[in-house]
């Protein structure tokens, strides 16, 4: 039997028939590289692709006895071009910060101990340090779903290579959206699991039972209160009435299947969450050796200005802020849009002076690091909107953890 990824309902069903040898796991590299022909790196997203290698090591897969597969046996992981896989280059999003990865990291090594074989590595932002990908001096990604703009970012890469079909899944991590903004921009599905200090580890899907899979959560059931906010956070800005279309229409969706839903406003204070978010994320980057230029230059500066007073006050902050927000808004989860706007072109971020770059990033989407700053989880969906491609809509956790706020994600994922 030769069954590809795309015949398959789901990772799940895939990865059973690799398991007991119904599907090889030669088939599938064989398909991917089928998927690939024509396309140029734009196109298909990869930084890296590694396909001599993933057929060597599918060869060596099949010839494992099923007893002792794995669960992500034989599966395809392209894994973000942030982290290292041993032999492979990693590019940190510059062709001047590329260097030969001499060890795999330990999210990397852990998809390969459980049999997932990795064909390449995906484009990324710069150091992922930005929610749009055009990495210096190497190819820029174009989005599949609207020509011509951006992907988003960081894990702008891995949304492509999803969205355009070329895997069911690629791995990804968001430290402020970069795992659930491209999953909007590219109308698929992005969840960042629940994590401390802003940076979690993720993947980018094509469905919500094919994230449940690869996170091994079972969805929780229950009835939930779930708060709707349109109003832009950190920053005044407009919203399109696409967006504002799309979150009304979950927002029913979600009374239909019996939970509360109440409208609510930005909360007292968010500018203090938006420093706290500045402040944590830019002082990451104090060692950053080296020049760096534009927006990297810029976030690096402030993270040197970054005093251990102010981070230790930031992050005095981001403990208390998701108790804080659960009682004063009384939710269970919160429910935006991913986006202000449609994706922008290309070049639209990187044109603009450093500070007003970071600033429209925040604009585009004042929602999503909330969710990194609390630690708390939280996923973008695509919602239909008649005559216009998905929309992403944002729902965040407030009380409920990764297996409860899957299952209320599924109430709107059908």
């Amino acid at each position: 039997m030769t069954t590809t990824a795309d015949q398959q309902t789901s990772l799940a069903d895939l990865a059973a028939a690799l398991r007991t040898g119904e599907v090889t796991a030669v088939s599938q590299v064989a398909a991917l590289a089928d998927r690939l022909a024509g396309l140029s790196p734009a196109e298909h997203g990869f930084s890296h692709l590694a396909l001599e290698r993933a057929h060597d090591a599918a060869e060596r897969a099949d010839r494992v006895p099923p007893p002792q597969r794995g669960r992500l046996h034989g599966l395809l992981l392209p894994v973000k071009d942030l982290t290292h896989v041993e032999g492979m280059p990693t590019t940190f999003g510059s062709a001047l910060r590329t260097r030969r990865a001499a060890a795999t990291d330990t999210v990397a090594a852990e998809l390969i101990n459980q049999g997932a074989i990795i064909p390449g590595k995906s484009a990324a932002a710069e150091l992922g340090l930005t929610i749009y990908t055009e990495p210096p001096g190497l190819p820029v990604p174009d989005n599949p779903l609207w020509p011509g703009r951006t992907p988003a970012g960081s894990s702008g890469g891995a949304a492509v290579i999803v969205a355009r079909g070329l895997v069911p899944a690629a791995h990804a991590s968001d430290g402020g959206g970069s795992i659930r903004v491209p999953a909007a921009a590219t109308g698929i599905v992005g969840f960042k699991p629940s994590a401390p200090r802003l940076a979690a580890q993720g993947f980018l899907t094509t469905s919500l039972a094919d994230t449940a899979f690869l996170h091994q959560l079972d969805p929780a059931p229950g009835r939930r209160r779930v708060g709707v906010l349109t109003q832009p956070l950190f920053f005044g800005t407009d919203v399109d009435e696409v967006m504002l279309t799309a979150v009304a229409g979950a927002a029913d969706r979600l009374r239909e299947a019996g939970h509360e839903v109440v409208e609510v406003s930005a909360y007292p204070g968010s500018e203090d969450t938006f420093a706290a978010f500045r402040t944590i994320f830019t002082a990451k980057l104090v060692g950053l050796p080296g020049p760096a230029d534009g927006i990297v230059g810029w976030l690096r500066a402030h993270g040197r200005a970054v005093t251990r007073d102010r981070l230790v006050a930031a992050e005095k902050h981001a403990d208390r802020l998701g108790p804080m927000l659960a009682d004063h808004w009384g939710v269970d989860a919160l429910l935006t849009p991913m986006t202000t706007t449609d994706p922008p072109p290309i070049g639209h971020f990187a044109a603009l002076p450093p500070e007003e770059n970071f600033l429209a990033q925040t604009r585009w989407s004042p929602w999503g690091s909330l969710f990194n700053v609390t630690g708390r989880a939280a996923v973008s969906l695509p919602w239909p909107v008649p005559g216009h491609p998905p929309v992403g809509v944002h729902l965040g956790a407030l009380t409920l953890d990764d297996a409860a706020l899957l299952h209320l994600a599924g109430e709107l994922h059908r």
